[in-house]
């Protein structure tokens, strides 16, 4: 599992997702501000918190400009991470109006989405205080979007899952039914093939948590398990593998995660974190350089 760090995705990966994203939006020209802002006018324009939350993707300002005007100089009053309250001033772009309003909403686009991500992951680290639980993401990204979501989900005080199918082996119920069941040979086979690779077993129920403990994998998926559950489980770990790591997974929303917190997991995982999150409401406001 990677330890929470604020360290911006700054990458290929990233720059081209910028690229085809101005692409998507500009086309074969900004018409609206071709015919505004022919000149070289100079602006300053602020970006503005319209309600509190938790900022992510500050970075990308200095992607976004770098490809479409290099003379846009970007000043970043917040850092990422940082808490933000309405009326709040996070950055300052100045330079040529033509290319901050034509950058505009793809940076806009970009750091309300993530800041959402890193707000809401906030929240869930709030109702885990005091517990050993930590919040944890999931692959329920938007496609091409995962290192910056997971980035925001950093931002927030959580900390992210596998990044990928490629770095850790997690056998769901899925993978169960296709091997009818052999887990044991399956984590066999993972430890052989893949010795890198930590593993995680997914259970639905205390058969498949009995059978699945003695295989000391290095975390245990309890899925949709109750309180009452949970904390049974946790005590049958305890007692058989402590080295083994639980994780509540399924149904864990602000409501609930407190109580699986409590009853002494290690993680609780939350695709929500991600797959459905509400943008940040930031604006931009402009004014003419003097």
């Amino acid at each position: 599992m990677n330890l929470p760090n604020f360290q911006f995705p700054d990458t290929e990966w990233t720059s081209e997702l910028v690229r085809q994203s101005l692409r998507e939006d500009i086309g074969t020209g900004d018409a609206t501000t071709l015919i505004t802002s022919p000149g070289a006018q100079d602006i300053e324009a602020f970006i503005v918190a319209r309600q509190p939350g938790i900022i992510a993707g500050l970075d990308l300002a200095d992607i976004i400009f770098a490809q479409l005007d290099p003379s846009v100089k970007v000043e970043k009053i917040l850092l990422d991470g940082q808490a933000v309250q309405p009326g709040a001033e996070v950055a300052v772009l100045r330079g040529p109006a033509a290319a901050i309003l034509t950058g505009e909403r793809t940076y806009l686009n970009f750091l309300q989405h993530l800041s959402g991500i890193a707000s809401l992951t906030s929240r869930y680290v709030e109702q885990v205080v005091g517990t050993k639980c930590q919040v944890l993401d999931t692959r329920k990204t938007l496609p091409g979007y995962r290192h910056l979501a997971k980035y925001a989900v950093r931002c927030g005080g959580g900390h992210n899952h596998r990044m990928g199918l490629y770095d850790r082996i997690m056998l769901k119920d899925n993978h169960w039914a296709t091997a009818e069941g052999r887990v044991a040979q399956l984590v066999t086979l993972g430890r052989h093939h893949f010795p890198q690779l930590a593993i995680e077993v997914e259970v639905d129920n205390f058969t498949q948590l009995e059978q699945v403990l003695p295989l000391k994998v290095e975390w245990i998926m309890l899925d949709n398990f109750s309180f009452d559950d949970t904390q049974k489980a946790v005590a049958m770990r305890d007692a058989a593998c402590s080295q083994t790591l639980l994780e509540s997974s399924g149904n864990v929303t602000l409501e609930t995660i407190g109580g699986y917190a409590r009853a002494g997991v290690d993680a609780a995982s939350v695709g929500r974190l991600t797959h459905s999150v509400a943008a940040l409401d930031l604006g931009l406001d402009m004014k003419v350089a003097g």
